[in-house]
């Protein structure tokens, strides 16, 4: 098959999009701004889904749903979220249509809503409305309740998976007797994103704080992942706020303490959306397709045979039979591509662009000898083995695969991690090199727009593992305690 897909160093955003069309993950929808995701694209986010829904369980989290609608007076009652999202709020005003007698089908204006809704764009208000009815005493806490659902955030400028309008995630919020229960569930989810994005989608992340202009409206705290991709720009894998009781004093929601003393609520929430599909794609892909870990490859091992007539296609179905048989009982998702409409290297191309890890291809002289050929998609060798203990082979291979991918990832991040001293070069590294570049920064607000607006650079984050290193502020000269990680980002 033709990949026709542009390479990574002539365009990489026309690189990536064609990337997630044509490896059949997702499409653009006929509504501006939002996204169809297709079968294969979806079995990534059921595979992402289920690991991290495992992870949140093993934490003590359980699931649950709440509404798609929040009464617009819930945004007004803690400010600062309010003004966080309210450029971005899709509003429903009408619950009618009807026909003009026209033909045109239009609003039904005696159909208004007596108070207008917002779609979602993030749960903590209708939750924290919700939690004043379950929280009375200290034995009601902690809850600790994760939700999977879609929000809308009204997005200008959209590119599938990174920036929709609508998009699915997750979102936890809990409730807590202490700020120091809260901080610390704060600090064990971002250690379960972290957890995630590393061993299951192979991706290196820094473990940070975001500073106070980059937090989550609302929250006192946000801790975050961030990721860089093979361009050079940062992005944003997941994020877990300390909100303080900011939104129980909003939504009055207090509780009565061991020592019968009348508090209010400390409360976390914390968040991965599709947003991390597209960090996948991203991080690991080349101009041949997807490369994916596999871990969360739909399809870990492809099974092709080379044949010439139907006894010759029997004789290596028995084989592919066994074989299957073995990788299922150890757990290998595996398929075996027997289409009688498709040659072989069509066949070999496919899979390669969807990025299955391992591709195995036998041919009658293989059935001869005894050996299959055997295809690695992360490093594209191949090497001829024995049918002999061909599954446990296999087994190995792709947790050595896993590693390869999380280590060329690592490799290239620390390879594009600079230190610099000052301003000019700070901007010579962002425009040359791209990547996380580690400055002094005085602090303030005032300083980080600034650089900002010049550069196109944020800060992604305050390192967690950071030490104290007197410095001056690369835009100031001010004095500085702590380097910073800057990038240009996603």
């Amino acid at each position: 098959m033709s990949k026709g897909i542009t390479s990574r160093k002539t365009d990489y955003s026309q690189w990536y999009n064609e990337l997630v069309v044509k490896a059949d993950l997702a499409e653009h929808s006929a509504v501006r701004g939002c996204m169809v995701i297709k079968p294969y694209g979806y079995a990534i986010w059921e595979k992402m889904q289920a690991a991290l829904d495992k992870m949140f369980k093993d934490t003590g989290h359980s699931n649950a749903y709440f509404p798609l609608f929040i009464p617009k007076s819930f945004f007004s009652k803690e400010a600062s979220h309010v003004e966080g999202f309210a450029t971005e709020c899709a509003v429903v005003t009408h619950y009618r249509l009807k026909n003009d007698g026209s033909g045109n089908i239009v609003v039904d204006e005696e159909a208004k809503l007596e108070e207008e809704l917002i779609v979602r764009p993030t749960s903590e208000t209708i939750i924290w409305n919700t939690y004043k009815g379950w929280i009375e005493s200290y034995r009601d806490l902690p809850i600790l309740v994760n939700q999977w659902a879609n929000v809308v955030r009204w997005e200008m400028r959209t590119r599938l998976f990174l920036r929709t309008a609508e998009f699915l995630w997750q979102e936890g919020h809990t409730a807590h007797a202490t700020r120091e229960e809260a901080m610390e569930e704060t600090a064990r989810m971002l250690g379960v994103y972290a957890d995630f994005a590393e061993n299951w989608m192979a991706l290196p992340v820094v473990r940070g704080r975001k500073t106070e202009n980059e937090r989550f409206a609302g929250a006192l705290d946000t801790l975050c992942i961030e990721a860089l991709m093979q361009d050079g720009k940062a992005l944003q894998a997941g994020t877990s706020h300390f909100l303080g009781q900011n939104f129980a004093k909003a939504f009055d929601v207090k509780f009565t303490a061991k020592d019968g003393k009348l508090d209010y609520v400390w409360a976390t929430s914390w968040g991965v959306s599709t947003r991390l599909m597209g960090a996948l794609i991203m991080a690991h892909s080349d101009d041949q397709g997807l490369v994916l870990p596999p871990k969360l490859a739909p399809i870990q091992v492809v099974i092709v045979p080379i044949y010439k007539n139907e006894e010759e296609r029997q004789t290596i179905g028995g084989l592919a039979d066994t074989l299957i048989a073995e990788l299922k009982s150890k757990g290998i998702s595996v398929k075996y591509d027997d289409r009688d409409t498709h040659r072989p290297g069509f066949k070999f191309a496919e899979w390669e662009l969807k990025g299955v890890p391992v591709r195995i291809a036998v041919g009658t002289r293989d059935m001869e000898n005894g050996t299959v050929e055997i295809a690695r998609r992360d490093t594209q060798t191949k090497e001829t083995v024995s049918q002999a203990g061909l599954a446990d082979r296999i087994e190995q291979l792709l947790e050595t695969i896993q590693h390869t991918i999380y280590e060329k990832a690592l490799g290239f991040r620390d390879a594009n991690t600079v230190e610099v001293e000052t301003y000019d070069e700070f901007k010579r590294v962002l425009d040359e090199q791209g990547g996380f570049v580690s400055a002094h920064w005085d602090g303030t607000v005032e300083t980080e727009k600034l650089i900002k607006e010049e550069t196109k650079a944020t800060i992604r984050c305050i390192p967690l593992a950071n030490k104290e290193e007197a410095g001056v502020c690369i835009r100031t000269g001010k004095p500085s305690t702590q380097r910073v990680l800057f990038a240009r980002a996603y």
